[in-house]
């Protein structure tokens, strides 16, 4: 098997300047409003609470939005992504913006190394972060080591059963890959991308797992977190299921149309290093 960091890098790279130009991640609002947040962090306000003067960390930030959010929230916030174009886009749009955030690349399982032990206040991670991983554990162990004791992971992240899911099928859901961690990844051989673009890529080989939400928890509890909230979604801030979704205007987020209540799209996860 390939280096799955070196072929997703190559996807990721290739994807930060669409990412950036598109309308979905809203870069002009950040600069014409200093008061405006992404979609993600601001649908997770009731429970992120107050974060003002917290160092926070975000890992896996891709170019920034929501790392920059947190920011203007008032966290002392610094990014990590492997990604050195992302990494390079969001440290200038954070400078651009006039906000003290640094950010660092680094694969996500090297952040205590980079970054320091028991140095943080808050690890926040994003949707669409833990699939790029083949060890949940590993990562849950990452994390507790750049938590400060009393520090908070926050995570918002789409639904192991939502990514179980296949896409073929017009009228049903089907589970067509894996829930649970797999050995092998899911290899996908896919153009485009999840925002809106007419940008043509060359690098759409990517190599992505699963982690069954036991299997996220159970290794939180292992490295000495303790889980103090889990919120399940009906809905996710992109389309996961076209054709099968319709989006809310008031919460900017899309669920099923016919009974969204079939599936959970995406969770909220918080737990405290002991």
């Amino acid at each position: 098997m390939d280096d799955y960091r070196e072929v997703n890098r190559q996807s990721w790279d290739e994807r930060v300047a669409a990412h950036a130009a598109s309308p979905d991640y809203k870069l002009a609002q950040f600069e014409q409003d200093p008061e405006f947040i992404s979609d993600v962090v601001r649908f997770d306000l009731p429970r992120l609470g107050d974060v003002r003067g917290l160092r926070g960390v975000h890992l896996q930030c891709h170019i920034g939005t929501d790392t920059v959010s947190l920011a203007r929230l008032g966290a002392r916030m610094s990014g990590l992504d492997f990604s050195g174009p992302a990494v390079a886009q969001a440290q200038s749009f954070a400078d651009k913006l006039g906000l003290e955030v640094d950010f660092h690349q680094a694969d996500v399982y090297d952040a205590v190394e980079v970054l320091g032990a028991a140095s943080y206040d808050l690890v926040f991670t994003g949707i669409g972060a833990l699939g790029w991983l083949p060890s949940i554990d590993r990562w849950a162990r990452t994390v507790s080591g750049l938590l400060k004791p009393g520090g908070r992971l926050f995570i918002r992240e789409g639904h192991p059963m939502l990514w179980a899911l296949g896409t073929d099928d017009e009228t049903r859901l089907t589970v067509d890959y894996p829930y649970f961690e797999t050995q092998e990844p899911m290899v996908w051989d896919e153009g485009g991308t999840y925002v809106q673009t007419e940008v043509e890529f060359q690098h759409n080989v990517t190599h992505e797992w699963n982690h069954g939400l036991g299997e996220i928890v159970t290794a939180l509890f292992a490295h000495g977190l303790q889980l103090t909230a889990l919120e399940e979604h009906d809905s996710a801030p992109w389309v996961p299921l076209p054709g099968k979704m319709t989006k809310d205007a008031d919460f900017d987020e899309w669920r099923l149309t016919d009974r969204p209540e079939r599936l959970p799209c995406t969770y909220t996860l918080q737990a405290v290093k002991l």
